[in-house]
């Protein structure tokens, strides 16, 4: 996008306004929200590339590795097995570089609580 805005800076801005207005901040919608609408959108049209760019920006606000998986879900069923299959795919990248955080294990307390209460 750097080139291209060097060809043409008033579009290039012109175009960075629109994608603030859109998907760039809190609205009704929160940017989370708008992400995941976003990368429906291109897993349906087979873009995992950018499947995969939306789905970190969704992480940076707050988006989990399970909702992701659900806006998966959701996208598939107008975008069919390919919106499933790149949305998959990107997520499984995004899991293998670390881009969630590992799960917390439960305190031993907690676990023995646990533990003794089903006795």
């Amino acid at each position: 996008m750097d080139w291209a805005a060097q060809l043409d800076p008033a579009y290039a801005a012109a175009r960075a306004e629109v994608r603030r207005l859109s998907v760039g901040e809190d609205g009704i919608l929160s940017v989370k929200v708008k992400e995941s609408v976003v990368m429906g959108v291109l897993a349906s049209r087979g873009l995992q590339y950018g499947v995969a760019v939306h789905m970190r920006r969704a992480i940076e606000y707050g988006a989990t590795k399970e909702e992701l998986f659900e806006a998966i879900k959701a996208a598939a069923v107008p975008g069919g097995g390919v919106a499933y299959s790149v949305g998959i795919r990107a997520l499984q990248e995004l899991e293998q570089d670390g881009a969630f955080p590992p799960p917390t294990p439960p305190s031993p307390a907690r676990t023995q609580r646990g533990k003794t209460a089903k006795r």
